[in-house]
């Protein structure tokens, strides 16, 4: 393996044109995906690489993860969305793909991958690679894409640069198909201000050193501009004055408004169309061109039935393209219409036809997701990549003005030839600190993992490596967090199915339920701290069968939260008038979809998250509970 010399870079673009017939190289041209584990600074890298590149006016302020303009993306601090963008350097355009980082959100990576011909591969520092640096370079590789190392945040206090090198040459050494993908170039960055060297010790303060690298390493497209338009559609975009986007790369021949087209979907179906409007990309704007090129990566309007995945070729030869390969998801809940007794009261949307319809045109973006009417007109089986995947999904909907309700997520089985039940495992990878391997290692031990790697820093840190159930990893992260008291951070990736491992326990206690509808009131919730843990404060609405706390045994409880301190005429002492209650916990929608067994739902509605029992009067469940113990017995 052999690890670029950085002299090497500082010449200039690529000229070469031994092309084949009808072939030319576009020197004026780069497009590249940066690609990461979430968290290693990939959209913080884009901010300084348009900021750098003059996009901006002197005085314009544009804040940070300027490319994270979705109201979850900020709030969360993560990618979920891949995003286009580009840049000018010497003269050359630089068209940047930002893709997510998540494990959950890989699908949006598979599909943005093939409009780019190399990648800025970032690793950080400290962390060196994780899961999900493996899945994109795998991806990078089986694509032909020229891959860039970037080590960044070498300016942490702990940052271990040579280690995190070797790592990240072993990882190479690992995934490569060919000899020529194990000679990259690396850089060290730190993205957050703006820096990039060919060596940790130089002392350079822009990131000259990158965008050279960019025009140096990563091949300039090669393409037959003169034959029949050919496109694939990758992205879909929306506005309400142009209507659908249908963004890809142009693989060959030009687009120009006006022209005919045929959009051939994934079935091998063709439509006649007309392009209207031809956009390419500047910075975090898109402009209308006369004309694009092959190698140019464009958003063509007046195509208002394309999906991803369909080819947009010329109308009088419509020959396709692959159509995008997306590996399977591997979790799936039941949505459904929300039965509770305040249903339909906080919501725009609440109807099981409003509901199919919002999740079937999800389809049209979420290339990963999958929808299945269930058992009931109300219900709709809902699979995807993780537990975020499904609660970005939840969450989106909800501030959309979606009611419904959600199960427990569930793992998505297959049978191999003889006839076995086969489970997908994914690869943990958990970093913390020494003192906690004890507690972890018990607790997935559980959960029927087993330890692959450990690995100890000498200053306390410890990686560990389990392959795990992938139904292991439901509810493990607020568990892990408790543990770790906070020290600790932890990352899965799919590497496969084997036959079931077999139950896994639940160490969660009983629940306390409401027992009648009403408000709920200090006397009452005192008495239900008597028992364990409320989740809701006095003032709050409740009806029966409502989860308002966890109990302090394993068994569920049936509590009055509405009962009221009777009057007397007998004056109380100030201790008696002034009940002091707990705080009450609160759970966010991934920590709720955790919490709850598979006879619990989660109610989500714009203003409120509640827990409840599927049944929810006590005659019912007890009922069910007899019912299940009498085919138990036959």
């Amino acid at each position: 393996m052999q690890v670029i010399d950085h002299s090497q870079a500082i010449q200039t673009p690529q000229t070469t044109h031994d092309t084949a017939a009808g072939k030319r190289v576009r020197d004026d041209l780069r497009n590249i995906a940066i690609i990461a584990h979430v968290d290693h600074g990939k959209t913080t890298l884009v901010d300084g690489l348009l900021k750098q590149s003059k996009v901006f006016r002197e005085n314009q302020q544009v804040g940070e993860l300027i490319m994270d303009s979705n109201e979850l993306e900020r709030e969360r601090g993560i990618t979920i969305l891949a995003k286009n963008t580009a840049i000018q350097y010497h003269g050359v355009k630089i068209n940047i793909i930002d893709t997510p980082g998540h494990a959950d959100f890989g699908g949006e990576v598979e599909r943005v991958l093939n409009m780019a011909d190399g990648a800025l591969l970032l690793v950080d520092a400290v962390e060196g690679p994780m899961p999900q640096t493996r899945f994109v370079l795998r991806k990078a590789f089986e694509l032909g894409l020229k891959p860039i190392v970037v080590i960044n945040k070498i300016d942490r206090r702990d940052a271990r640069i040579e280690q995190v090198l070797s790592w990240t040459q072993d990882l190479f050494l690992e995934l490569a198909t060919e000899d020529e993908q194990l000679d990259f170039p690396v850089l060290y960055a730190i993205a957050r201000e703006g820096i990039a060297r060919w060596r940790p010790d130089d002392d350079n303060m822009d990131l000259t050193p990158l965008f050279e690298a960019i025009l140096t390493y990563v091949p300039a497209p090669v393409v037959d501009d003169q034959g029949p338009f050919q496109m694939l559609v990758t992205t879909l975009d929306y506005d309400d004055y142009k209507g659908k986007y249908a963004i890809g790369r142009i693989t060959r021949g030009r687009a120009r408004p006006g022209l005919s087209v045929a959009r051939i979907t994934r079935d091998g179906v063709a439509h006649r169309g007309r392009i209207g409007l031809v956009m390419a990309y500047q910075g975090l704007a898109r402009y209308e061109t006369p004309e694009a090129t092959a190698g140019d990566i464009v958003a063509l309007t007046g195509l208002a039935e394309a999906n991803i995945s369909d080819t947009i070729a010329d109308a009088e030869t419509p020959e396709a393209l692959p159509s995008i390969a997306i590996e399977e998801p591997t979790l799936k809940m039941t949505f459904g219409v929300n039965t509770s007794p305040f249903g339909g009261r906080e919501g725009k949307f609440s109807t099981s036809r409003q509901l199919r319809a919002r999740l079937y045109r999800e389809l049209e973006t979420n290339v990963s997701l999958r929808v299945e009417d269930g058992a009931t007109a109300d219900e709709f089986v809902v699979s995807g990549r993780g537990e975020l995947h499904l609660a970005v999904l939840i969450e989106t909907m909800r501030r959309e003005g979606y009611e419904l309700q959600v199960s427990r997520p569930e793992v998505i089985t297959h049978e191999d030839e003889n006839g076995r039940t086969l489970e997908p495992i994914e690869r943990l990878v958990i970093d913390t600190r020494e003192q906690y391997v004890g507690a972890i290692s018990e607790t997935i031990a559980i959960r029927k993992g087993r330890m692959a790697n450990m690995v100890y820093d000498g200053v306390g840190n410890v990686r560990i490596e389990y392959d795990i159930p992938t139904r292991g990893l439901i509810g493990l992260r607020n568990t892990f967090l408790t543990l770790t008291q906070g020290n600790g951070a932890m990352a899965s990736l799919l590497i496969g199915y084997e036959p079931w491992l077999g139950p896994i326990g639940t160490a969660r206690n009983g629940v306390l339920i409401a027992s009648e509808t009403g408000v709920a009131m200090t006397y009452g919730l005192n008495n239900a701290q008597q028992r364990g843990q409320t989740f809701i404060e006095p003032g709050t609405a409740v009806y029966e069968g409502m989860i308002v706390g966890l109990n302090a045994r394993p068994d569920d409880l049936v509590v009055n939260v509405c009962k009221e301190k009777k009057q007397t005429n007998i004056r109380s002492s100030t201790a008696d008038i002034a009940v002091r209650l707990s705080p009450p916990v609160r759970h966010s929608l991934e920590q709720s979809l955790d919490f709850i067994n598979s006879d619990e739902l989660v109610e989500v509605t714009p203003q409120n998250i509640r827990l409840r029992k599927r049944l929810l009067t006590q005659h019912d469940r007890a009922r069910a509970r007899e019912q299940q113990s009498q085919s138990g017995a036959r």
